[in-house]
C-alpha cells in the first residue's frame, strides 16, 4: 500500500518544478453551503491538472537509461499532457495512447509537448494492451495513469499543500477516477490528519468506485457516457483501491447537470475554468450539502483543460445534459 514516505519524497522531487496552486475560498460559497469550503486550485498547475505531479514524479524515478528508453503512457487527456510534459523536461521520448474522441485542446496540448500520439476507440479497443504492446516492442518504460505507485504518490503532494496552507480539515473531497489522486490524497490527508473523512467524487453515470466501495471488491462497468471525459474509466486501479478500501469514507455521486453548475458557479463567482471532471469534486459537495454542514471542507479542483467552445456549449445549454 502506498505510504506517506513516498508521498514526502515525491513533494521534495516537485518543489520548484510544480506549482504550488492556491487555496481559493468564497464567502458566497460557504453561504450557500453552510460549511467553509477550501478548494486547491489544481486547474491551475502547470499543464492544467493535477496530473502533472504524478506524471513527473514517475519520470523522475525512472533511471537515465530508463529514461534514454522512452515512456508510454495511456490517457483520455490530462495524464497524457502530463507525461509528455514531464518527457520533455526530462530530455526524453514520450508515445501516448489516447481516444479518438478525446478532446481537441488534449490531443493538441500532448502533440505540442514533443510527445507522439496513437489514437485508438475507446468502446472497441484495450488500450492497455496497445500500450503494453508499445512498451514490449520500445523497450520503454509504462507509466500508467492511476495504477501506479509514483502517480499516485505525485498526486499526493495536493493533499499535502492544501491541508499545510489551510490548516486542519474535516473532511476531504476528492474526484475520482481510475482511483490515483483519490488514493494519493487520501494517505496524505489521513497521515496528517488521523480523524479526517475523506470521500471520492464522480459521475452517476460512471459510478464503478462506489460500486466496488460498496462491495469491498473492484467492480468494472462499461465505458460510461457522461461529459466528464477525464472519468470515463471502467475500474479503479488495484493499488488505489487497496487505500480507497482501507480508509475513504464513502464515493459520492453526481449528475451531469449539477457538474456544469459547479462549472458555471466557478467561472462566474471564483473566476476559475473548470474542466467537467474538474468541477466533480465541487459537485459533489452541492449535491451532498447536508452531509458537510457546518464542517471545514478541502476540495480539489483538479483541471481545468476543455476548450473554449465546449465550454460555451455546456454554459449556455447548447450541448445537451442528461
Amino acid at each position: 500500500m502506498l505510504q506517506f514516505a513516498e508521498i514526502a519524497a515525491a513533494a521534495a522531487r516537485l518543489k520548484g518544478v510544480a506549482h504550488r496552486t492556491p487555496v481559493v475560498t468564497s464567502r458566497t460559497l460557504d453561504a450557500l453551503l453552510g460549511a467553509r469550503v477550501l478548494m486547491k486550485a489544481e486547474n491551475l498547475q502547470r499543464m492544467g491538472a493535477f496530473k502533472f505531479r504524478g506524471g513527473y514524479n514517475s519520470v523522475n524515478v525512472l533511471s537515465a537509461a530508463e529514461r534514454a528508453r522512452g515512456v508510454v503512457a495511456f490517457s483520455s487527456g490530462n495524464h497524457a499532457q502530463a507525461v509528455a510534459l514531464a518527457a520533455q523536461l526530462h530530455g526524453c521520448r514520450a508515445t501516448i495512447v489516447m481516444p479518438q474522441d478525446a478532446p481537441a485542446l488534449k490531443l493538441a496540448a500532448t502533440r505540442g509537448y514533443g510527445a507522439e500520439v496513437i489514437v485508438y476507440d475507446r468502446y472497441k479497443e484495450d488500450r492497455a494492451a496497445i500500450a503494453q504492446r508499445l512498451t514490449e516492442e520500445r523497450g520503454a518504460a509504462l507509466i500508467p495513469p492511476y495504477d501506479h505507485l509514483p502517480v499516485m504518490a505525485g498526486a499526493g503532494t495536493a493533499a499535502l499543500e492544501l491541508i499545510e496552507d489551510a490548516g486542519p480539515l474535516d473532511a476531504l473531497i476528492v474526484c475520482a477516477g481510475g482511483g490515483g489522486f483519490l488514493s494519493g490524497c487520501t494517505v496524505a490527508a489521513r497521515h496528517l490528519l488521523p480523524a479526517i473523512e475523506v470521500f471520492g467524487a464522480e459521475p452517476e453515470r460512471g459510478n464503478d468506485m462506489q460500486l466496488s466501495l460498496a462491495r469491498g471488491e473492484i467492480v468494472s462497468i462499461d465505458v460510461p457516457r457522461t461529459i466528464c471525459d477525464g472519468q470515463q474509466t471502467q475500474a479503479v486501479g488495484k493499488h488505489p483501491f487497496e487505500v480507497i478500501k482501507a480508509h475513504v469514507k464513502d464515493v459520492l455521486t453526481v449528475p451531469d447537470p449539477v457538474v456544469v453548475e459547479a462549472m458555471r458557479f466557478a467561472f462566474e463567482r471564483l473566476k476559475l475554468v473548470l474542466e467537467p471532471s474538474g468541477a466533480c469534486a465541487l459537485a459533489a459537495l452541492m449535491q451532498h450539502r447536508e452531509r458537510f454542514a457546518g464542517k471545514r471542507v478541502g476540495v480539489t479542483l483538479s483541471g481545468g483543460n476543455v476548450d473554449i467552445a465546449r465550454f460555451m456549449a455546456l454554459m449556455s445549454g447548447a450541448e445537451r445534459v442528461d
